[in-house]
């Protein structure tokens, strides 16, 4: 099975993922209730002056798209669209703005990505290079920390993290079949490699479409959002090593002792069918060129300060160099039809909600009624307010599945908060949506958990797993970013402390 083949599997969620009926029937009721006394708070506010018409309005759509994201039998992109849709009519933003979105750079960046990781998998190229490297292994911690490496350079050739789970699952089905002998491995692949595909993310702004919102909603609030290298550089580091700590820590937790110190091998032909083509022997014509394309794209956005051609013109370009006829990998109506295209329609909604909230003035208020008691704390104010927003950030998959629609709510009020206590708000937005990476600790949390999760033709983790896993790998992973917000990135030019 292929990677593009497996996009059109329905997705199957365990029997034990989902809760019994009875236990979960009020939840929607009690939220709802929730939702209209906070609409009913934001009335009061807004009869008193202190929040404004098109404040009011925003805020109200929101409360109603999170209920919609949580609990509606519907798709995200449908609810997301239909709030952008309420915005429009009831004024918080205009046509223009509502259309422009789809027209946004970030869009065009993520299509021309797209199509450029069509042609990788077209080639098999992927599947190639894990072959070669995986084969290297001796050891069950050898084996994991070679996949987290080849994980981590798919950040970027792929530009989500749902398409680099389709991506990987082939590989995780081949090692499956070798190791089925060694059970306690295959579960702590299982559990592994969806982990470092969210974490790696963050080591590239086109990692996840959730960067490219929040550098559009900086922009907006401060006139500048992130540029490729700048995000390279603050990301990579942390993007290494949070992958390597959730590669360790599935090894330690699902494979005992006995199991880690039983010497392995890999056979380079049990990846044949995952990389659909013969994985020995040199590179094929169509994966050099291939290949060739990749790196000048990603030099050319890492260079972007140099020769000022934007990162979506660049993807657009190398796009149509992976296409070409007789010289491309694939061709434009075949990797076009590999392009979630509900995907680019969700980010263009979810932008303008942020949008919305940024200026309507509703992200200053609600940042207001929800930080201020930090203002209040004096000279402690600051390092709450980033202990805070990491903790947020990373709980807020547990209500909200998607990245990108976390990053739209959190983002305009954590950028909106950040200078009353002496912050740095590009600094804080980063840090939020890194923390929003965390998504682990139910298979819905994130696309990838479920890819990964035990089905009838996956041999996966199941719930249990993942809720043992994330009790450990929560506060870790929240010590990690706070030393990277301390530490670490002041060191490399962003400090979230002025």
């Amino acid at each position: 099975m292929t990677a593009t083949e497996f996009r059109t599997v329905p997705r199957r969620r365990p029997a034990a993922a989902v809760p019994p009926a009875r236990e979960l029937a009020w939840a929607p009721l009690l939220a709802a209730i929730a939702g209209v006394l906070v609409c009913l708070g934001f009335l009061a506010a807004a009869a008193a002056g202190d929040l404004g018409r098109e404040a009011l309005i925003t805020l109200v759509v929101f409360v109603v798209a999170i209920w919609m994201w949580i609990f509606a039998p519907v798709p995200d992109t449908y609810v997301a669209l239909g709030a952008a849709v309420a915005l429009v009519v009831t004024g918080p933003i205009d046509t223009e703005t509502f259309t422009g979105t789809l027209g946004d750079s970030v869009i065009w960046l993520l299509v021309g990505s797209f199509v450029i990781a069509a042609a990788v998998t077209a080639t098999g190229l992927s599947a190639r290079i894990a072959a070669r490297v995986l084969a290297l292994a001796r050891t069950p911690r050898q084996l994991m920390h070679l996949l987290t490496v080849v994980l981590l350079a798919t950040t970027f050739a792929i530009p989500a993290t749902s398409g680099r789970a389709a991506l990987a699952l082939p590989v995780f089905l081949a090692l499956a079949a070798v190791l089925r002998h060694r059970p306690q491995l295959v579960l702590a692949l299982a559990v592994g490699i969806p982990s470092v595909i969210l974490f790696s993310a963050v080591g590239s702004l086109v990692g996840a479409g959730a960067h490219l919102i929040t550098s559009e909603i900086v922009a907006t609030a401060t006139g500048e959002g992130y540029h490729f290298a700048q995000w390279l550089i603050l990301g990579l580091p942390l993007a290494v090593v949070w992958s390597h700590l959730a590669a360790e820590i599935a090894l330690v937790l699902f494979a005992d002792r006995t199991e880690r110190r039983t010497p392995l091998t890999v056979p380079v032909a049990a990846f044949a069918d995952a990389a659909g083509s013969d994985v020995r022997g040199p590179l094929s014509a169509s994966q050099r060129r291939v290949l060739g394309v990749l790196a000048a794209v990603v030099v050319l956005w890492c260079t972007e300060a140099w020769h000022g051609i934007d990162p979506a013109v660049v993807a657009v370009l190398g796009a149509l160099l992976a296409t070409a006829p007789k010289l491309g990998a694939t061709t434009l109506p075949a990797a076009a039809k590999t392009i979630p295209w509900t995907l680019l329609l969700f980010m263009a909604a979810t932008l303008c909600l942020g949008i919305a909230l940024t200026t309507s003035g509703a992200s200053a208020w609600l940042a207001g009624l929800v930080f201020d008691p930090v203002r209040s704390l004096g000279d402690t104010a600051g390092a709450a307010f980033l202990v805070l927003t990491v903790v947020v950030s990373l709980a807020a998959h547990l209500m909200i599945q998607s990245r990108s629609a976390r990053s739209a709510v959190l983002v305009p009020i954590i950028v909106a908060t950040a200078p009353a206590v002496g912050m740095d708000a590009a600094a804080a937005a980063f840090l939020s949506t890194a923390a929003a990476g965390f998504c682990h600790t139910m298979t819905s949390s994130a696309k990838p958990m479920a890819v990964f999760a035990a089905s009838d033709t996956v041999p996966g983790f199941r719930p249990e797993h993942l809720l043992r896993y994330s009790a450990v790998l929560a506060p870790l992973s929240v010590a990690l970013l706070l030393a990277f917000a301390v530490w670490v990135w002041p060191q490399l030019g962003l400090s979230p402390i002025r």
